[in-house]
């Protein structure tokens, strides 16, 4: 029997059979679309259809299923990055209103700290993915997630 009459294709860079990758895409879907990039899928649905086999390739309506998932895909993750650009400027706004205000929080060396904040940075981590608005208060620096208290004067 040939791998066309089975529908067990095996390709020649993955060396998975279709219904292996088959498999292991609803693996991936039932873990979500955390682990599963726009480029990673991409490259996934370029290797299904360069090592498809060419007696049953895959028929018109997967394809514009699986070309619906990449759009969702994408649309999902621009709105990720915009939702978090939002709330990043969201907390500088906040941030830059306490500046001359008295506040409590705990500090970044874990130690309860009161005072007038002085100035606001914007700190990011080491591949610049993730920023973290902090206010100083006199020689301390605390996360604005850390504030407990906003004293009105």
């Amino acid at each position: 029997m040939s791998a066309a009459s089975t529908g067990t294709s095996t390709s020649a860079a993955a060396g998975f059979t279709s219904s292996e990758r088959s498999a292991q895409i609803s693996e991936s879907a039932n873990e979500g679309y955390n682990s599963l990039d726009v480029d990673s899928f991409l490259k996934l649905l370029i290797n299904e259809l360069q090592n498809q086999d060419p007696l049953d390739p895959v028929d018109n309506a997967q394809m514009v299923q699986q070309i619906g998932q990449i759009r969702e895909i994408g649309a999902t993750d621009q709105l990720t990055n915009t939702l978090s650009d939002l709330s990043n400027s969201q907390q500088l706004v906040t941030a830059s209103g306490l500046i001359g205000r008295t506040v409590s929080g705990l500090a970044d060396d874990q130690s309860n700290t009161t005072g007038v904040v002085d100035k606001i940075t914007v700190e990011t981590n080491e591949d610049n993915q993730a920023r973290s608005v902090k206010v100083h208060v006199g020689q301390k620096t605390m996360e604005i997630e850390n504030i407990r208290q906003i004293q009105t004067e």
